[in-house]
């Protein structure tokens, strides 16, 4: 017991103490905000608070591993000294301004994903710039520092008694305090064993109740261990033969003929009738564009006159969703028309993100001139390296003349700026004779939420509102202006969202934040109607081929949503961890460890239960998913150079298929 009685133990205890303190009242303040959401009632409390403790001591255990050799391994001759007593106090107030500056980032992450850290925080420190930015101009930085500090300080004032009883505490022998890091040490090992490295389990399907239990930093770290996860090892599986079956039904179509490959290929010739268009695509992907924002979809507020004018001339796709939460899984099913497999998405797997057959590839291998024009800097989320590696050129921030650009913030050029240079392409390709894809990605929909002045009615920086309203605006010019040039006509102009403003809710994968709109626009060649068919980012690639008549190799996991179907509509959402399919009415998801659970009328009570793999839809889910994962594996996806028939081949097929 004497060991529990030293100086190194009583000070290491009262800088856990603290961070413990802080945890549960992160956790406390966290829960007041979203007590409806968390749906607990007072005899849950126990249980979260208790699991909350279980992952807190869980990342204590070994965070406080090389502070606790440090000081069991400390002469003492040396920690009797003045100089080193005030380093103890110094180390002590650096310890509570940051634990006070975690607490006060988790809260903002919090305010801005609804969800303690996970990846997305990752990144943010690999993109150390942008998100430096961002947060200078959208949070009084200096101050929050400051506030912080001076608390920090008296906190440490206020806790100088009981520092200074820890300090005047005995030393024990040196082979005593061996013996006390030793048990410090496994312990440290036996809970990082014990922990489930994702979220916390035996709280129900309610998301918030995970998140709430769960530990900020435990997750951050936990999220560089699980930045990939091996499909096979972490998630249920079939039998490849059912696989494959499950996914040849599911992708079959008029014109559609699999190749005679492996099992789990879904290679295969889609032929179009008539002769390709070549028709001119301007496809525009929007920051954070939720389908709740346009108002005609219900919202009132008159944030998007011009897009809501769109869809009256448009093929607009009604019932159409996003795959995942961030903007590189919106680019990686739209370009590539993959489900979001876990892990991080295929766009950031370094080293392994290019040689696909992906939309751009396609449309080269037709004459196109397939371009990514981003309002950033392409190096972001490795935006650069993949499209670069998957059959486009790329114009980013960092490629444009300083005069072209007339306004930018943390994450790059206005619309505005970004739509004059994908017109300047145009111009370019046009008289080139050459047509042309242009990939667009915005920014200005972003936090912090600036844009040129004088644009709209709602003051830049303001909020939410002023970034929709003002991305609403540079959609009208950009179209007001491209009906000015003469490749016009002969464009077809798409405009779909990236994923949606905030993906937070109840369940782990809340289908209506998934919502998002499409817009088809060409008005000299399709006429304008609603189109309420279940559907998603991965329709989309095969889709514009089917409207550009085009035959073609393909690997797309996706359905050309303007061929008739038989099989049953899906969608495919999910995030790092939860993959999930949504066919219209109830969502299967397929989790890590193996699990499977099904909500039953997912976009209203949404009542979560288990189930097997003898339920059709979750066989469904996991075919696509374990379809896909393999695919990447093992090569699948990658670009063979077109089609390998000739022309005369084909001729010959096709007068065989009619003697037929």
């Amino acid at each position: 017991m004497s060991s529990l009685r030293s100086a190194p133990l009583r000070y290491l205890s009262l800088l856990l103490g603290c961070w413990l303190g802080l945890f549960t009242l992160t956790r406390s303040v966290l829960l007041i905000g979203h007590w409806a959401e968390a749906a607990l009632s007072l005899t849950d409390l126990p249980g979260l608070y208790l699991t909350g403790l279980a992952y807190d001591l869980g990342f204590l255990a070994y965070a406080a591993v090389p502070l606790a050799v440090y000081l069991l391994l400390c002469p003492s001759g040396l920690w009797r000294r003045p100089g080193h007593r005030l380093w103890l106090h110094a180390l002590l107030g650096l310890s509570l301004f940051a634990m006070l500056f975690a607490a006060l980032a988790e809260w903002l992450f919090w305010d801005e994903f609804g969800v303690r850290f996970n990846f997305i925080a990752v990144d943010y420190l690999v993109y150390s710039e942008e998100v430096l930015h961002n947060i200078l101009e959208s949070y009084p930085v200096f101050r929050l520092l400051g506030g912080i500090a001076v608390l920090a300080i008296g906190l440490t004032v206020a806790l100088r008694p009981l520092l200074r009883h820890a300090l005047d505490a005995e030393m024990p022998p040196l082979r005593q305090r061996l013996a006390t890091l030793a048990l410090l040490v496994a312990c440290s090992g036996l809970g990082f064993a014990l922990l489930d490295q994702q979220h916390p389990r035996g709280l129900g399907g309610n998301a918030y109740r995970q998140e709430l239990a769960s530990n900020g930093p435990y997750q951050f770290f936990a999220a560089f261990r699980n930045n990939e996860l091996d499909y096979a090892q972490f998630y249920p599986t079939l039998d490849e033969s059912e696989v494959a079956g499950v996914l040849r039904e599911e992708l079959q179509a008029p014109g559609v003929r699999f190749e005679n490959g492996e099992p789990l290929d879904i290679r295969r010739r889609i032929d179009n009738p008539g002769p390709p268009s070549k028709l001119n695509v301007v496809l525009v992907t929007i920051e954070s564009l939720s389908a709740r924002y346009l108002g005609s979809f219900g919202d009132s507020r008159g944030l998007t006159p011009n897009l809501d004018e769109l869809r009256r001339h448009s093929l607009f796709f009604s019932n159409f969703y996003a795959t995942g939460t961030r903007t590189d899984r919106g680019l990686e099913a739209i370009t590539l028309s993959v489900p979001p497999t876990p892990g991080r998405s295929i766009v950031k797997r370094l080293g392994r993100e290019s040689g696909f057959a992906s939309l751009g590839r396609q449309l080269n291998a037709q004459g196109y001139d397939s371009v990514f024009v981003y309002g950033g800097r392409g190096y972001f989320d490795n935006m650069n390296a993949f499209f670069g590696g998957n059959g486009y050129r790329i114009v980013d921030q960092s490629s444009v003349p300083a005069q072209d650009i007339h306004f930018e913030n943390a994450w790059g050029m206005a619309d505005e700026d970004l739509y004059a240079q994908a017109m300047k392409l145009a111009d370019a390709d046009h008289a080139a004779g050459k047509p042309f894809l242009l990939q667009l990605m915005t920014t200005s929909n972003h936090r912090p939420y600036t844009y040129p002045d004088g644009r709209i009615d709602i003051a830049s920086g303001s909020g939410r509102e002023g970034a929709v309203k003002y991305t609403d605006w540079a959609i009208g010019d950009f179209l007001a202006k491209a009906r000015q040039k003469p490749w016009f006509d002969n464009t077809l102009f798409v405009f779909v969202a990236d994923h949606c403003a905030g993906s937070a809710g109840m369940e782990d994968l809340p289908v209506a934040n998934y919502h998002i709109p499409l817009f088809v626009y060409a008005p000299k060649w399709l006429e304008a109607r609603e189109d309420g068919q279940l559907a998603s980012q991965i329709d989309l690639a095969p889709t514009l081929l089917g409207l550009l008549d085009m035959d073609y190799e393909s690997t797309f996991f996706g359905r050309d949503l303007l061929k008739p179907a038989s099989q049953p509509p899906r969608v495919l959402i999910g995030n790092y961890q939860h993959l999930g399919l949504f066919d219209g009415k109830d969502l299967a998801i397929l989790s890590p460890q193996q699990l499977m659970r099904r909500h039953d009328d997912a976009l209203g009570a949404s009542r979560e239960h288990g189930t097997d793999r003898q339920d059709a839809l979750l066989r469904r889910d996991i075919a696509y998913y374990q379809g896909a994962s393999y695919a990447y594996q093992h090569g699948l996806l990658t670009w063979h150079g077109g089609l390998r028939e000739t022309l005369a081949e084909r001729s010959q097929r096709r007068r065989q298929e009619h003697n037929l």
